[in-house]
């Protein structure tokens, strides 16, 4: 396939808080192979911002117009002020201060963990400071390993060791290529908690892309829609996750996120109550203290209403809510109902012929039920 390159115009004052792409380009080929990307993004200048979508959306095209092993021509990519490609600059991949994790670590095999390690303070060009390097080796929890060669390191202790190795060429732009996509369910778990404490420890913007709802639900700050190479929505996670009209979050997988507060656990029941904007719910009890900031996933298809409070149920969570929106889902004989419960939004999933029988409408007043064990941590 040939590239063929488009102009791009661009006239906003670019805030130096954040990281702005805006590029434009195109592979040419047969009607199947053919494949464009337009985009213009402005993203927080720190946090993490998902990139999510399906296979061919264009999100590791995206990443690499991003790191310059892809060139858009003209195309635009300040980072935090630092312009690092416009009409008359394009920085080549390695003076551009990022890291770069895979799918695979791509650890040097023939160094320990404490080898490929020090490579990456030997190639930052930057002071690395002790202090820096211990505080990443326990940030990502690696101290254990690190006299270990990368075969004798498990799939997540290689992925947090190339994760680690990123993180000490001190860049001023994380990308993270699907980091968990060739770990199987038990390593994703033992890994995403690392990612986690990313957000808060490193004050520079991390661009994650991932195909996987739970990973976007667990990390995301900022979320970014691809379809087809073009932006679907984006925006704050929440609100994107609370829209109808993004194809890829909607059906079977169509949810909402709340942040909430952990008010008490009751370990005798497994369960924790946490207080949010949408009301105080009864979740799964994860062992987080009394006072934590936690974050929920709550499906659509996990939510049932009511014209009344039901006392005799055995679904703990029984919320006041009203209805905004209702709109056709991609699924046969399904509806979408978005509702408004206090200052937060939830959806529910139900069929056409429960909105006839309820006669729902958008400002009626009802009661949603949510399941505790259905929502996601």
């Amino acid at each position: 396939m040939t590239e063929e390159n488009i102009p791009v115009a661009d006239t906003q004052p670019v805030n130096p808080a954040q990281l702005h792409a805006k590029f434009r380009m195109r592979y040419a080929g047969s009607d199947s192979s053919a494949f464009s990307l337009d985009v213009d993004l402005r993203l927080p200048g720190n946090g993490i911002t998902a990139v999510f979508g399906q296979s061919g959306s264009g999100k590791t095209t995206l990443l690499r117009c991003v790191a310059g092993l892809e060139r858009a021509q003209p195309g635009r990519l300040t980072v935090n002020g630092e312009t690092w490609q416009s009409a008359t600059l394009f920085l080549p991949t390695h003076q551009r201060p990022l890291g770069y994790v895979f799918q695979e670590p791509s650890l040097f095999p023939h160094l320990s963990a404490r080898g490929n390690l020090n490579y990456a303070r030997k190639r930052s060009g930057v002071a690395n400071s002790d202090d820096l390097y211990e505080q990443v080796i326990e940030l990502m929890g690696i101290k254990p390993v690190l006299l270990r060669y990368p075969h004798q390191l498990s799939g997540g202790e290689r992925q947090r060791v190339a994760i680690a190795r990123a993180l000490l060429i001190q860049p001023r732009l994380l990308l993270m290529d699907e980091p968990l996509a060739s770990l199987d369910t038990a390593r994703k778990q033992e890994i995403l908690p690392y990612l986690e404490k990313l957000r808060s420890a490193f004050d520079i913007p991390i661009l994650y892309v991932s195909h996987s709802l739970d990973e976007v639900t667990h990390l995301a700050d900022h979320l970014v829609v691809l379809q087809q190479g073009r932006v679907a929505a984006q925006g704050p996670v929440g609100e994107v996750f609370s829209r109808m009209d993004a194809p890829q979050l909607v059906g079977s997988g169509a949810s909402v996120i709340w942040h909430g507060k952990v008010l008490e656990r009751k370990e005798q029941w497994h369960l924790a109550r946490i207080a949010c904007a949408g009301g105080e719910l009864w979740v799964r009890d994860t062992g987080d203290a009394p006072g934590q900031q936690i974050r929920v996933r709550i499906l659509a298809r996990d939510v049932s209403l009511t014209l009344s409070r039901h006392e005799d149920s055995s679904i703990l969570n029984r919320l006041p809510v009203s209805v905004l929106e209702i709109a056709t889902d991609k699924e046969a004989g399904m509806a979408l109902v978005r509702l408004q419960a206090g200052s937060d939004v939830v959806t529910a999933q139900v069929t056409h012929r429960s909105v006839d029988y309820l006669q729902l409408a958008p400002g009626q007043r009802l009661w949603a039920q949510i399941k505790s064990v259905a929502i996601v941590r």
